[in-house]
């Protein structure tokens, strides 16, 4: 059998109608999502089927949405006989990577990211921010430009998604300049990203010490399966280590390409995405050619 890892998509990944054939089909599914419900104080089942997708877009939203979603993708992996030897997961998914391999429970990974999403929403509705997909230009060339027009404003390399793929985070003006130097020099898409705040930059810095206040109230433990931190793209061992990397993760870069490269040192042959969508999916072979990548409908029907 393949080694594998399990890898958990973040934001961007949500959609109207993520969740619904988990519900509809299996016990897991209802059992989650209810228990979710409850947790929350309210329909988060609701919002996933049936939307409206402005609200399940909002950051406070979007975040328990796809950790509830990606639990229960998880839950049916594992018992299809998906039994990975490393875990990783992309800003968000990091909390659902943690949550999969017994560090923490689903009930406090919910409440903490619930609590991490209010505080990133009340950040966008202080800054004018935003993020952009820049596609086709390397990381160092994305850092340059980034570099060149900080003078107008924060504008730093959020995401490394891909050798050919990053994205920018901070304030608008810096973003939008950063995003016409970045079509000038050539990149082959520039897309800018339905986000309310910058995610990752280090206009985020303010929120750690909440957040580091939210990790401290819960109990972490060591997992049970190894996992990689966005902000080292190294593995977190001890509940010091997974408290500290989320911490930082709030307002430094997501180094997802290390991360996939580290899966490819370290033997990774496949990679089953849990959650909705195929992001994550999609990016694996464009980091790792010699590697398979499968979706959670995918590893759902394959032989194990």
């Amino acid at each position: 059998m393949s080694r594998t890892a399990v890898l958990f998509p973040g934001q961007g990944s949500q959609a109207v109608g993520m969740g619904r054939a988990f519900f509809e089909e299996t016990d897991a599914g209802r059992e989650v999502f209810a228990h979710a419900d409850a947790i929350l104080g309210f329909p988060l089942s609701r919002l996933c089927f049936v939307g409206p997708e402005e609200d399940l877009t909002r950051t406070e939203n979007a975040q328990p949405a796809l950790f509830t979603v990606s639990a229960i993708a998880w839950r049916l992996l594992e018992a299809r006989g998906v039994h990975p030897v490393a875990l990783a997961g992309h800003s968000l998914g990091e909390y659902s990577a943690l949550a999969a391999a017994g560090a923490i429970t689903f009930e406090d990974g919910l409440r903490a990211v619930r609590r991490r999403g209010e505080l990133m929403a009340a950040v966008g509705d202080r800054v004018q921010g935003g993020m952009a997909a820049v596609l086709g230009l390397s990381s160092e060339e994305v850092a340059g430009i980034c570099e060149e027009v900080s003078r107008h404003g924060v504008v730093e390399i959020a995401n490394y998604n891909t050798p050919q793929q990053a994205v920018i985070s901070g304030e608008r003006k810096a973003v939008d300049l950063a995003m016409a130097l970045a079509k000038d020099r050539g990149a082959k898409r520039v897309l800018p990203l339905k986000v309310a705040a910058p995610f990752h930059s280090s206009l985020m810095a303010p929120l750690a010490e909440e957040m580091g206040e939210v990790l401290r109230s819960i109990e972490v433990r060591e997992p049970r399966v190894p996992v990689i931190a966005n902000v080292t793209a190294g593995y977190v061992r001890t509940p010091d280590e997974i408290r500290e990397a989320l911490t930082r993760q709030v307002a430094g870069s997501v180094r997802w390409t290390e991360t996939v490269q580290r899966l490819a040192a370290d033997g990774i042959e496949l990679t089953v995405e849990a959650g909705p969508g195929r992001v994550l999916t999609a990016m694996t072979p464009r980091i790792a050619s010699g590697m398979r990548a499968l979706d959670t409908a995918e590893a759902l029907a394959a032989e194990w």
